[in-house]
């Protein structure tokens, strides 16, 4: 695909993820409306919707990488369980966004830690560690507010490091190395400002969550689907999360010990994203401890261990996702009750 095609695919893109929600459509951000004071504590439909351009994907050893932009955005930060509200300064032009997936099997790749450092002729307009988030039209990705030189091209470098995350099966050995690509980018604010923007009035607040955005070219982080994924026993709900859990009779290669492979796979609700950055612990048999956060072809990103097999198990969640959040999701996934499953 060239990038003839990326941008047209990306300007479809941003009609794509706005499919569906109602209220005025405006080529110009005239400032955000109000946060919303009665959120629930959980997902919720946000107070509007924007378009994104893919500016282009890159390749470096394991990596692939998808470059975007958009308005800038108000986020929220995690640490812990408190939430920290980022808002949009007078000097930021754009939200860069950067999403890191393997090309063999489209997995994208939490918790690989990501950078970016754009010049204009040479010269450092913007170097930051950008942010792990959360968004409801392409889940896991990093990103971050951002102010330019104004119109002109530039050079953006997305670079990660490897993954401390255990890997197994096919990943098994992967993605432990740090990678690095260079984008051109022909910025105009005139483009910018003809990017879909939609007001949600009606919605906004409503326990729903905006469509996630579709594109050949670029996948989102969406774990696997329940019918998919093997060893199913059963889910329940907490935080107004979801969590699948299932069982292997055998763990998956990379693993040491031998015995019933148990593993949790959170996600969103509607929208099924993957809840990367959590600590889960689980209780079995005689097994009470930490599931550890494992990416696998199969399985996904999940959290797991090695147990004795039970018929029964409790899981208690003990860190929230330690990622921001875009507006519609700052509010769940915080709080956790402990959840039993029958297996």
């Amino acid at each position: 695909m060239n990038r003839r095609t990326l941008l047209q695919a990306g300007g479809t893109l941003g009609a794509a993820a706005l499919a569906g929600c109602s209220g005025l459509v405006t080529t110009e951000p005239a400032g955000n409306p109000p946060v919303i004071d009665d959120r629930p504590s959980a997902v919720y439909f946000p107070t509007h919707v924007e378009g994104m351009e893919l500016i282009d994907i890159g390749t470096s050893g394991d990596y692939q990488f998808g470059l975007f932009y958009s308005y800038p955005h108000r986020f929220w930060n995690v640490g812990g369980a408190e939430t920290t509200r980022t808002g949009i300064d007078p000097d930021d032009d754009i939200h860069l966004m950067a999403s890191v997936w393997d090309g063999e099997t489209g997995q994208v790749l939490p918790e690989t830690g990501a950078s970016l450092t754009v010049r204009r002729d040479g010269d450092l307009v913007f170097n930051e560690v950008i942010y792990p988030m959360l968004s409801q039209r392409m889940g896991t990705h990093y990103g971050a507010n951002a102010g330019l030189a104004g119109d002109g091209s530039y050079e953006v470098t997305v670079s990660v490091g490897g993954m401390a995350t255990r890997r197994t099966g096919g990943f098994e050995g992967r993605f432990g190395e740090p990678a690095s690509t260079t984008i051109t980018f022909d910025y105009a604010r005139s483009a910018r400002e003809e990017l879909p923007r939609r007001l949600t009035p009606d919605r906004a607040g409503e326990r729903a969550a905006v469509e996630p955005m579709e594109m050949e070219a670029v996948p989102i982080g969406v774990a696997p689907d329940r019918d998919v994924l093997p060893g199913v026993r059963g889910s329940g709900t907490s935080g107004d999360a979801e969590f699948l859990v299932g069982t292997l009779d055998a763990p998956p290669a990379g693993i040491d010990g031998s015995g019933t492979y148990l593993y949790v796979s959170p996600r969103t609700p509607s929208n099924q994203m993957t809840l990367p950055a959590m600590g889960i612990d689980a209780t079995t048999g005689s097994f009470d401890g930490e599931l550890t956060r494992t990416l696998d072809p199969e399985l996904g990103y999940h959290y797991g261990a090695v147990v004795d097999s039970g018929d029964a198990v409790t899981i208690t969640p003990t860190v929230p996702p330690q990622t921001a959040r875009h507006e519609g999701y700052e509010t769940a996934f915080l709080t956790f009750d402990p959840l039993e499953v029958t297996l």
